[in-house]
């Protein structure tokens, strides 16, 4: 029972992970051709993603508590395919820890160790893969014994056994309601009030929305009052701040949607990036290179696929709920663009450029 479970929530797990790996880092192939709606999706499937991942560390640790034993059984191996196994478990039990403890701690952006997440994060999911696919090819005799039996209805296990499983289950289902309903509020926003493990509060911050990297961590210190924004491309161009303001304003409703797990709607107010395109002279299947003025880091270059620029959604926006933008939430300008990772929504642009 605790395995299907577990079973369950790395399966919704993984598959979430992959579409927010892709989603952040597409290949160029793909790059045009990401879906850009349904304008909530990533909010979707990376709170799922994070939910299921913690939901998965009570099952995985009752799950290793009622098998434990038979992890140390001796001789350690008895033939080929008993050798196999034991490969399997060894590999499966280390990459689900390594998964669910380093996914654990990237959701309160602490990295206390000398290697790149994201990469290696999505390289052991695979493995975790490959193992399963090992295991069940090596156990495959007696899974196929084991259905057979419930089919037949001769499975019976030992009946004074029956309370203590039935306690098991009940704690297990509880703890893993309690860090689900504890946590999920981040981004499942009606539970907000029960957010009381999670990093993030959906209303905590400046202008009510919470944020990542604030203007002084990105080196951000003050805006010069001669900025402009460049838009590059066959027909370059330049507008200052009271130039963009001017022109035909657009407001959409958007979230914000971290790869940590938390997210949050607003309102957005600004002008169409395909709009600053077509002005520029660039073509319907034109991507964007958005320049921040951020002094450093993974993300100060960002580029979109046409899916994304084409939208009329994706705007430069210049308000949220009504307000000019607080500094830390990209003063004067920033990309917001529907169905994307936060990490992508760039603050304080500075140019876009055709490509």
């Amino acid at each position: 029972m605790l395995g299907r479970w577990l079973g369950a929530a790395v399966l919704v797990c993984f598959v979430t992970g992959v579409i927010s790996h892709y989603l952040q880092h597409p290949p160029g192939w793909l790059a045009d051709d990401l879906p850009s709606r349904p304008a909530w999706g990533y909010r979707f499937t990376q709170g799922l993603h994070v939910a299921s991942g913690i939901a998965a560390i009570p099952l995985v640790l009752a799950k290793l508590w009622a098998v434990y034993p038979r992890l140390f059984v001796w001789p350690p191996v008895r033939s080929v395919k008993h050798a196999l196994e034991r490969l399997s478990i060894g590999v499966l039990v280390a990459a689900v820890l390594f998964e669910l403890f380093t996914g654990l701690l990237n959701t309160v952006q602490w990295y206390p160790w000398p290697f790149s997440f994201v990469p290696l994060h999505y390289a052991v999911a695979w493995v975790i893969v490959g193992a399963l696919l090992l295991h069940i090819a090596v156990k495959w005799e007696d899974i196929r014994a084991h259905w057979g039996k419930r089919s037949s209805g001769t499975l019976s296990l030992p009946a004074q056994d029956t309370p203590d499983r039935r306690s098991l289950l009940l704690a297990v289902a509880a703890s893993v309601g309690a860090v689900t309903v504890t946590t999920v509020g981040q981004s499942f926003t009606p539970l907000r009030r029960l957010d009381l493990l999670a990093p993030r509060h959906p209303d905590h911050g400046p202008q009510g929305l919470p944020v990542n990297k604030t203007a002084a961590a990105a080196g951000v210190t003050s805006v010069p009052e001669s900025w402009r924004l460049y838009i590059e491309g066959p027909r370059p161009y330049s507008l200052s701040l009271a130039e963009l303001r001017g022109l035909p304003q657009y407001e959409v409703e958007l979230p914000i949607a971290c790869v940590e797990g938390w997210s949050k709607s607003a309102r957005w107010t600004g002008v169409r990036v395909r709009d600053l395109l077509e002005r520029a002279g660039a073509g319907p299947g034109a991507r964007v290179r958005v320049e921040s003025l951020q002094r450093g880091g993974a993300y100060r270059v960002m580029e979109m696929g046409a899916s994304y620029a084409r939208d009329p959604l994706t705007l430069v926006a210049l308000r949220l709920n009504g307000e000019v933008l607080a500094p830390d939430h990209g003063y004067p300008a920033r990309i917001i663009a529907p169905n994307r990772p936060g990490v992508w929504q760039t603050k304080w642009v500075a140019k876009l450029e055709a490509l």
